[in-house]
């Protein structure tokens, strides 16, 4: 099984990222983590033909190539955060969503004014157009902060750790 690990963030210490970081540490099975976000061009369907800009290919093939897809996104401004929107934009003229099982994992802090709430409300419906698998019982809302995330990028808080691990463990159980 191969899973292919999205970080809906460009900041460079984001806990998004680290987040899906530690996903790759603790997953039993193959992952990759998604690192081309900032290199996407912004979507135009009028160059969504052949040939495609290397980042747009590059995308697809690897979401083809995925089993299952784990999102980790923030909320900006009471939405996707621009980028990540752009990247799921491209997804759509290809045919790599369609009923592949998706989950995300939302970090915002319990001081974020919805939660991030908006971000995934939002994610759920782009995932709906593109004929996604939406696997409930592995998306989470684990509320951390950047204290949480050691200097080697990765979560230390043991409640966010066992719940990447549970997620983990339902989307890989998801997959036919």
């Amino acid at each position: 099984m191969h899973l292919l690990l999205i970080s809906g963030s460009t900041r460079a210490a984001s806990t998004n990222t680290a987040v899906l970081r530690t996903a790759q540490q603790l997953a039993t099975v193959e992952t990759t983590l998604y690192g081309e976000l900032s290199a996407l061009p912004a979507f135009n369907p009028d160059d969504d033909r052949e040939p495609l800009h290397p980042a747009v290919t590059r995308l697809r093939e690897q979401v083809e190539a995925a089993d299952a897809i784990l999102f980790c996104t923030p909320e900006y401004a009471g939405a996707l955060p621009g980028s990540f929107k752009n990247l799921l934009d491209w997804t759509v003229g290809g045919t790599g969503m369609d009923r592949k099982p998706v989950a995300w994992i939302n970090v915002s802090s319990v001081a974020a004014p919805t939660g991030g709430a908006d971000a995934h409300d939002s994610l759920r419906k782009v995932l709906g157009y593109l004929n996604a698998s939406i696997v409930e019982e592995a998306c989470a809302r684990l509320p951390m902060t950047r204290q949480s995330v050691d200097a080697d990028g990765l979560v230390s808080a043991p409640a966010v750790v066992t719940g990447i691990r549970h997620t983990l463990a339902v989307l890989a159980g998801s997959v036919g």
